[in-house]
């Protein structure tokens, strides 16, 4: 079996409208640029992967839009109508920082059924591993609630498909883009039978949440894990809050399959965060986590594409998930490699970050 590679060209179609970076044009705030949610880092990968020769060896293909049924078990129908009928009228904004253009509820239906049918064909034994490439991102999205660029849950509409197929019950997620993943957290903030996991900048975005102390409610208390790491942590910093807070959670919790929600925000070029991570960073997370999926559940692993805006970072971050998830001898070198390596944290800052994270370890004992 080989590593399955969801994408579609329809989704990069999808419109952010008239912004200039993050702020809504008119004022004194000039036209141009746009939201930095552009479609050119998803491309600039899928361009990547075709020319070093990476994209052959997958199993590149396309899926069908997530149904109303599949939506509905996320999403109340109430959300669905209004923004089905926005979408219908040419686009709108129903929530903060999530615009949508004609036809951005048939995109987002899209890229929902890119992460449903990654999560299918692994869990179903069709692929060794998938990735979504799914555009646009999901998991800021709560029930009723668009915001931060997405609009629909991506990640939850797969795992309540694959729970109502009678694939898999328990499901865990790992969150590593560098904002907080909210809406996933919400959508199963009571359930013990989906484990949350998000890694992510504190009080970058949302403001609100991400705290250590969110830990789930009801029958789901313990199955919320939040990691907020200060600005600046750095490659080894984040590898060993993977090492000593991540696995644990995943070995104590037995999933049937572990998904990531593999956003590149964290990198250190990246202009949504601050985190100076390197795609070292993320091929050497996505190791650690395809060995615990070995271990847990058979290797079944999804990642399914979130948060990243660096146009020229974006690509050879990705570029190195999926060498890592194919096993494939083909390298794509990073040219920021050298630059960003020089400007990790000294040891002084490594060693703040490390007490940091011992205190969100003892806290879970």
């Amino acid at each position: 079996m080989t590593t399955a590679f969801f994408h579609d060209e329809r989704c990069l179609w999808h419109g952010g409208g008239n912004y200039a970076f993050l702020l809504p044009v008119g004022g004194l705030v000039q036209p141009g640029g746009g939201l930095p949610e552009s479609p050119e880092t998803k491309r600039r990968l899928v361009n990547l992967l075709r020319v070093t020769g990476l994209l052959a060896e997958l199993a590149e293909q396309s899926a069908p839009e997530a149904s109303r049924a599949d939506l509905l078990r996320v999403h109340p129908a109430s959300y669905l109508d209004s923004f089905k009928a926005a979408s219908d009228a040419g686009g709108g904004e129903m929530g903060p920082r999530a615009p949508f253009g004609a036809g951005g509820y048939e995109i987002a239906a899209l890229s929902a059924g890119l992460a449903k049918a990654a999560l299918i064909a692994v869990l179903e034994g069709r692929a060794a591993n998938a990735y979504a490439l799914s555009r646009p991102p999901g998991h800021h999205c709560l029930p009723a609630q668009p915001m931060g660029f997405c609009l629909l849950n991506n990640i939850a509409v797969a795992i309540r498909a694959a729970q109502a197929a009678g694939l898999a019950r328990r499901i865990a997620v790992v969150d590593w883009d560098v904002h907080h993943g909210n809406g996933t957290e919400a959508i199963f903030y009571d359930d013990p039978q989906v484990l949350t996991i998000s890694l992510h900048q504190e009080r970058n975005f949302p403001l609100d949440t991400g705290g250590a102390e969110a830990r789930g409610a009801g029958a789901g208390l313990g199955a919320n894990l939040n990691i907020p790491l200060p600005p600046g942590s750095g490659h080894a910093s984040y590898l060993e809050a993977i090492e000593r807070l991540v696995l644990p959670a995943l070995e104590a919790f037995h999933p049937e399959a572990i998904i990531i929600a593999c956003g590149y925000d964290a990198s250190a070029v990246d202009p949504l965060g601050r985190m100076l991570a390197t795609s070292e960073t993320f091929r050497l997370m996505t190791r650690a986590l395809l060995d615990a999926a070995d271990r847990l559940c058979a290797g079944r692993l999804v990642a399914v594409h979130e948060g990243g805006y660096a146009e020229v970072h974006v690509p050879f971050c990705g570029h190195a998930v999926l060498e890592e998830m194919s096993g494939t001898a083909v390298r794509a070198a990073d040219p920021l490699a050298a630059t960003l390596a020089a400007r990790q944290p000294g040891p002084d800052w490594v060693s703040h970050v490390s007490a940091h994270i011992g205190r969100l370890a003892a806290a879970l004992r």
